[in-house]
């Protein structure tokens, strides 16, 4: 007993370096991890260099399957999975021999996996290189994060030249920059190998990932194909280049690397559009330990960012200023603000009522200026005036209702208007620019006294005097202009287009004759649908093949005529987003009018979450983005605005996949406003319709918002908003879940749903939302683009106060 308690010591010397032995950073098949609070232990690779596994998001109970440098302080990570998707607690990573590595949810839900159909993966085996490699029983590679790049290079990786049309999606490598520093989302800028040869950095379009105007180049293009840009190599030394075709190398990389053996090295495409190329000495700590930049690409991105779409490093409104590690600080100009107080590169909003034309109260006597040296947005421009002087260039601005900046510059004046982008701060600008302003104070964004409920918070943060004047700005003003809009929405004042013959005109719309779509629908004989605007026909139209489609007769129209009917289906007919139901063309043929869409197999949301055929909680959380994105369009993003004024399960389609598409929207203004018994004096249908419709208010698109409030309330429990086969208490679906919410009872909302109730975070977030979007007063309602960010959990939705608080019951 005494020698073996001698030895001790000496075992407890030797015990770090057992372990260190023991980790050969092989991962067999079955291992897994778990995301826990004080951090499951991570995989490491055999020096220890590389770590791979959990790391806690700054919202705590989310993680991030990543890699990272494991021997230094700050953890700097590499790589990582799961960005547009953080794993909740919990979460379990395995190793499977068929898929690969799976991340799934507590509920077993698939977050995230390596690749589909591996087949026979044996093992997997995290290198000194940060390489993490899934291989078979040959040691043939089925799978290596090397290959799946996310905002970071290392050394011995490479990126391949991108076939024509190829996205990241599609299997193309490209660095992808983070959302922000500490939001792993895919952010706005891409490092990649375009298929002319050039190495470029760009912007995207983030819903889509769609490539805007490239900033930087590497110019290896070459009209011989032979000896163009292949694939971009950052070789094991420490150099980054391009590797022409011919065999050539163009070097990224300026000056002399030091030593690999001695050196970390890593490129890394910033949140901030700035691809920096950094070193760091393997065994130093404390400030000696530092990551140091070899070169930023592009030299100054403040100026050379100067693409027509798109906001630029510092978002719509900001201003962009190089810091000395060639890096960009943003900030807002005079009497601006952050539109979010936490991201300092997320854009500014103005804290101002900015002028519009249809205030007939405005006068050139109103507005003064406030001037900013050395400051341009140049890529808003809309007029510009030569030779001028800055007395003219500010009166011409005065005078011009759409004019909000301008910019003077050696006799040259730039007339700007909001939002503007791609704004910078330097002395190569060489002019002045002067904002528009009232004069009277009274005009500013002021914070009432008194606390105000509404619903969108930034994240972990106490934001409520930006959202009181968001609120009172944004909103208000929002309101007005659309309540200007929707005067004239209401009264039919449309552009007029002339009759088209075989297609409509101005458009791809075809114009049927009421023969061909009687023969096409076998005499009106088989309905598939009966709603508010009329009935609806299956049919079948010769287009080279034969296409099944959906005729919709409508019962009643006004009567101005066959060229404002045509005016309307135009604007419908150039809306196109995937959640809507495409008009395929139209019949205005004496009395007859008639729209024929695409048809969609599945048929109505009614028919999924009213009857026997129930959709899962996945699923139906997926058609209220769906709704909400569809809504969005038709909201802000169409070329004429649409308001709906009757969104309901009825109206909206599912495809073959189960995606939502709405129909029936730009309809109403169509119609007479007794259409049928299902028509209120309003527009829309009972259950749905908002309270500004019955009272002397004007109406804005926040009257969707209320209707989409009351569908998804229907999505989540999958009943009717008016039930009167249940209780008393229950019958009405939003005083219901109002008073589930407030009882702390969400779960009752969807007792029968365990798929629900184990997603109770998301469960009552989208509870919440509907409450916001369904308040009596239009005011606190959110936009639908805000109820989308509530929704997808972007922003922190705070508690909603009671939807009706001076009614009980709309009458």
């Amino acid at each position: 007993m005494a020698s073996s308690l001698a030895c001790l010591p000496f075992f407890l010397l030797l015990l770090p370096c057992l372990l260190l032995a023991q980790n050969t950073g092989n991962i067999e098949v079955g291992d897994s991890i778990t995301a826990v609070d004080n951090g499951a232990q991570p995989w490491l690779s055999p020096s220890g260099d590389f770590a791979f596994g959990f790391r806690q998001l700054e919202k705590r109970e989310l993680y991030l399957l990543a890699i990272w440098y494991n021997k230094i302080p700050d953890k700097t990570i590499v790589w990582y999975a799961n960005g547009d998707n953080p794993a909740p607690a919990r979460s379990k990573l395995e190793l499977t021999a068929d898929r690969g590595l799976v991340l799934t949810s507590p509920q077993g839900t698939e977050i995230w996996k390596s690749d589909v159909n591996l087949g026979d993966a044996e093992n997997g085996f995290m290198n000194d290189t940060g390489n993490l490699i899934l291989s078979n029983s040959a040691s043939e590679i089925l799978w290596q994060s090397f290959d799946h790049p996310t905002d970071t290079l290392l050394p011995g990786q490479t990126l391949k030249r991108l076939s024509p049309g190829q996205t990241l999606e599609s299997g193309g490598q490209m660095l992808s920059s983070r959302l922000t520093e500490t939001n792993f989302s895919r952010g706005r800028f891409q490092f990649r190998l375009i298929p002319d040869g050039n190495a470029v950095l760009n912007t995207n379009n983030l819903p889509t990932g769609f490539a805007y105007e490239a900033y930087f180049w590497s110019n290896t293009v070459d009209s011989n194909t032979s000896n163009a840009g292949l694939r971009v190599v950052f070789d094991d030394s420490g150099y980054l280049y391009v590797l022409r075709a011919s065999g050539k190398r163009e070097l990224l990389t300026t000056g002399t690397v030091a030593s690999a053996a001695e050196n970390y090295h890593r490129v890394t495409l910033n949140f901030d559009g700035v691809l920096v190329q950094y070193t760091r000495p393997r065994n130093s700590t404390g400030n000696g330990g530092n990551w140091s930049i070899i070169r930023s690409m592009p030299d100054n991105i403040c100026t050379d960012l100067v693409g027509q779409k798109g906001t630029g490093p510092c978002g719509f409104n900001g201003i962009c200023q190089l810091s000395r590690d060639r890096r960009p600080t943003c900030s807002c100009p005079q009497r601006f603000s952050l539109l979010d107080p936490n991201d300092d590169y997320g854009g500014c909003r103005p804290d101002f009522y900015a002028q519009f034309c249809e205030d007939v109260s405005n006068s050139p006597k109103d507005f003064d200026f406030l001037e900013l040296e050395n400051t341009d947005w140049p890529t808003s421009d809309y007029e510009m005036y030569t030779p001028y002087n800055i007395e003219e260039c500010q009166k011409a601005c005065s005078e011009d209702c759409f004019c909000n900046v301008i910019v003077f510059k050696e006799g040259t004046c730039w007339k700007k208007k909001l939002p503007l982008s791609n704004g910078r701060l330097d002395e190569k600008v060489n002019g002045k620019a002067f904002i528009k302003i009232r004069k009277d104070d009274s005009t500013r964004r002021e914070t009432p006294s008194g606390p105000l409920p509404f619903p969108y918070e930034k994240k972990n943060k106490d934001n409520l005097a930006l959202v009181v004047s968001v609120l009172l700005g944004g909103s208000v003003l929002v309101n007005l202009v659309l309540s200007f809009y929707s005067f004239f929405f209401s009264h039919n004042k449309s552009k007029r287009i002339p009759q088209g013959t075989e297609r409509g005109a101005e458009s791809n719309l075809r114009c049927f004759s009421y023969k061909e779509l009687f023969i096409a629908t076998d005499g009106f004989k088989e309905v598939v649908g009966r709603g508010s605007f009329g009935i609806v026909y299956k049919g079948l139209l010769e287009m080279g093949t034969k296409v099944p489609v959906a005729v919709k007769k409508l019962d009643k129209i006004f009567e101005e005529g066959e060229k404002e009917f045509r005016t309307e289906v135009k604007v419908i007919g150039q809306t196109h987003h995937k959640n809507l139901v495409q008009l395929v063309g139209f019949c205005a043929e004496g009395q007859h009018r008639l729209l024929v869409y695409e048809f969609l197999s599945n048929g109505t949301l009614a028919n999924f979450l009213f009857k026997e055929a129930k959709l899962g909680w996945s699923q139906r959380t997926q058609i209220a983005f769906g709704i909400a994105r569809g809504l969005a369009y038709l909201h802000e993003e169409c070329s004429s605005q649409i308001i709906h004024c009757d969104i309901k399960p009825q109206n909206i389609l599912l495809d073959d996949h189960y995606d939502a598409k709405i129909a029936d929207f730009g309809l109403a203004k169509l119609l007479l406003l007794d259409q049928s018994q299902t028509f209120t004096a309003a527009r829309g249908t009972k259950g749905y319709v908002a309270p500004e419709w019955f009272r002397n208010m004007p109406v804005t698109v926040k009257a969707d918002v209320y209707s989409f409030g009351v569908l998804l309330l229907e999505i989540i429990c999958g009943r009717k908003c008016v039930d009167t086969e249940v209780s008393a208490e229950r019958a009405i679906l939003t005083d219901w879940a109002y008073d589930c919410y407030q009882d702390g009872i969400i779960s009752a909302l969807v007792e029968n749903d365990e798929e629900a109730v184990n997603d109770m975070k998301k469960l009552e977030r989208f509870v919440k939302v509907a409450i916001w979007c369904i308040q009596e007063d239009p005011t606190l309602r959110p936009t639908i683009k805000m109820a989308i960010l509530m929704l997808e959990d972007f922003v922190q939705v705070a508690a909603p106060p009671c939807p009706c608080p001076f009614t009980s019951v709309v009458g």
